[in-house]
């Protein structure tokens, strides 16, 4: 059995339809409540996959959150063996943290479901079943990040140039999120109340409509996606 380590930071945030896929496939998945954990004594050498999941903080917020400074080393430290890496929203930027690019505000909140836009890479890449022709994808977030050096982008939004990249053969990273469950969008909608509401683009009767329109066909889209880059990886 593969083990898996998921970086949490919010209980609802979870790994959602990824981990039915690593469960399917004889992974077994331990996560780290980064909040709580002590990141620093992290053994990242073992681990088959490592996952950095979202969260509603701002990477560059270690003064409110010192916990932050530990896990974007734990990044590093990942990233340094070149064993598989993948992240979610947060942990998209924490990667390009890690990987030395900026990570800051973006111009505006994206909130919602909305098509992505595959670049020329994206399009010949893994995660070209997750496309606007193919599907719709959830977004959720006020921040954004600078393309790593030596990173390719696969994906793009207009409000959000980046939204998926690659490093090298082994880390994936998504600013959006594929692995949404929509069974479970209701946790979100609560735990996300006040963000919501903050926000004059969405309500949350929309995104639980848009949710029941465009889940199951991303359910479909992303569990290709993540196969086919697990294969890559021989998990």
């Amino acid at each position: 059995m593969g083990h898996v380590i998921a970086v949490r930071h919010v209980h609802f945030e979870d790994c959602g339809t990824l981990g039915s896929v690593l469960a399917e496939r004889g992974h077994r998945v331990s996560y780290l409540d980064a909040p709580l954990f002590d990141l620093r004594n992290v053994d990242v050498t073992t681990p088959d996959l490592v996952v950095f999941l979202g969260g509603p903080i701002g990477v560059y917020e270690e003064g409110k959150y010192p916990f932050l400074t530990d896990e974007i080393a734990l990044a590093e430290r990942r990233l340094s063996t070149n064993r598989p890496v993948l992240g979610i929203c947060l942990g998209s930027q924490l990667i390009a943290k890690a990987l030395g690019a900026r990570v800051f505000a973006g111009p505006v909140k994206e909130l919602g479901w909305k098509p992505l836009q595959l670049t020329s890479p994206g399009e010949s890449s893994v995660v070209v079943e997750l496309g606007g022709s193919e599907t719709s994808m959830l977004h959720w977030h006020g921040d954004t990040f600078d393309l790593p050096k030596g990173a390719e982008l696969l994906a793009s939004t207009p409000e959000c140039a980046q939204q998926i990249y690659s490093f090298g053969e082994h880390c994936l990273a998504f600013q959006c999120h594929p692995e949404v469950d929509p069974d479970g969008i209701e946790r979100w909608l609560v735990g996300h109340a006040c963000e919501i509401a903050a926000t004059a683009r969405v309500t949350v009767p929309q995104l639980r409509d848009d949710t029941r329109r465009f889940g199951a066909t991303l359910v479909a889209q992303a569990r290709k996606s993540f196969v086919a880059w697990l294969n890559r990886q021989n998990l």
